[in-house]
């Protein structure tokens, strides 16, 4: 999705790939195949170019030191690692004043009992490092569960400390996202802020606007955004994740210093989307309008399931729904696998819903949606 956003602003692109078939190896003919945690073959990618950015946080962070002596590390190491770890996150949120969950950075078994006694139970543990799409995380219901989050905990294989993190549990009804994207220079652009719909870890949905979100707390949240952008110096896209309590408290989840899937909508429903944007805040080009391109956009994830043939249900997908727009990433079909999404655009948030997940419906084997 970054080389389609790439290729009519003429910007050349190369790309670390872990394997020579992934999505975005089939098409940037320039591309590399290696690990990305190790020097030597980062090296050899940023020979010759201007900038360094990333799909993913994982980097080892002294290694991002070494790269930005070499060439234009966007964002930093100084802002990244905010989202590499969430214990520095936690308590650089904290001391910015971001309404967040209660949390305490846990040692040992005994410290999650500590919290829990202290917070009340349940409690939420997440591994500072490397948790993604609900893996590091655990709702642990009492003391007896405690030693369940240290269970062959290590040091990544980068020699990087992994710690547990404990939070709040928080009675969320639902989750929001706020994605702003700041340039080298310090411009910054808000999109608005999205609903965002969970299953199993994984985002399935998101609509945007968040439906009945309060338009000065769509605002306050926007800001609130762009000020941890700024703060943390973040160059490129940041997604705020959100958790809305039913007490109505709005608090920060994680961070992410990337185009991210909740921002997936912005390609078919934005004037630009957050990955012509981020290509643009890296190389500090003016950026682009955020506007959306219609009164309700719903993005809807292919997840992998009965249908194999995803093109050829392309038939029934398109011939339902001219308006409809797919984007399908050149996966092999696993049960659960985000494989492609699906984008619908209009005026009615129930009737946009509807067209979207019926059009991802079918394409996850659904002969009924």
């Amino acid at each position: 999705m970054m080389q389609q956003a790439a290729i009519p602003l003429g910007i050349d692109v190369r790309l670390l790939a872990e394997a020579p078939d992934v999505s975005a190896a089939q098409v940037i003919p320039d591309h590399i195949v290696g690990d990305y945690r190790d020097l030597d073959t980062l090296l050899e990618i940023v020979d010759g170019a201007n900038v360094l950015t990333f799909d993913h946080e994982h980097v080892p962070t002294r290694h991002l030191d070494i790269l930005a002596e070499r060439v234009h590390v966007r964002p930093g190491s100084g802002a990244l690692r905010f989202a590499q770890d969430k214990a520095e996150m936690r308590h650089k949120m904290a001391e910015l004043d971001v309404a967040c969950p209660a949390f305490a950075v846990a040692d040992g078994p005994e410290d999650l009992i500590a919290f829990g006694e202290r917070q009340g139970w349940p409690i939420i543990a997440k591994t500072s490092r490397g948790g993604y799409d609900g893996k590091g995380v655990w709702k642990l219901a009492g003391p007896d569960e405690a030693g369940i989050p240290f269970d062959g905990l290590a040091e990544t294989s980068a020699g990087e400390r992994v710690r547990i993190v404990a939070e709040e549990f928080i009675d969320f009804a639902r989750e929001l996202s706020a994605i702003v994207v700041r340039s080298a220079s310090g411009q910054v652009v808000a999109y608005p802020i999205s609903e965002t719909v969970q299953a199993d870890g994984i985002c399935v949905e998101t609509v945007t606007p968040a439906p009945g979100l309060d338009p000065d707390a769509a605002s306050g949240l926007q800001e609130m955004a762009i000020r941890i952008a700024t703060e943390l110096a973040v160059v490129g896209v940041l997604a705020v994740e959100l958790m809305e309590a039913r007490d109505g408290r709005i608090v920060v989840n994680e961070l992410a210093m990337r185009p991210h899937n909740t921002g997936h909508w912005t390609i078919d429903g934005a004037l630009t989307s957050q990955f012509e944007n981020h290509l643009r805040a890296v190389l500090d080009l003016p950026l682009g309008a955020p506007s959306m391109r219609a009164d309700v956009v719903v993005m809807t994830n292919v997840l992998g399931g009965d249908e194999e043939d995803l093109t050829g249900a392309l038939q029934h997908v398109f011939a339902r729904d001219r308006e409809v727009r797919v984007h399908l990433y050149g996966k092999e079909v696993k049960p659960g696998r985000k494989v492609g999404h699906v984008t619908c655009l209009g005026n009615d948030v129930d009737d946009v819903r509807r067209r979207s997940r019926h059009a991802a419906n079918y394409l996850m084997g659904d002969p009924d949606a």
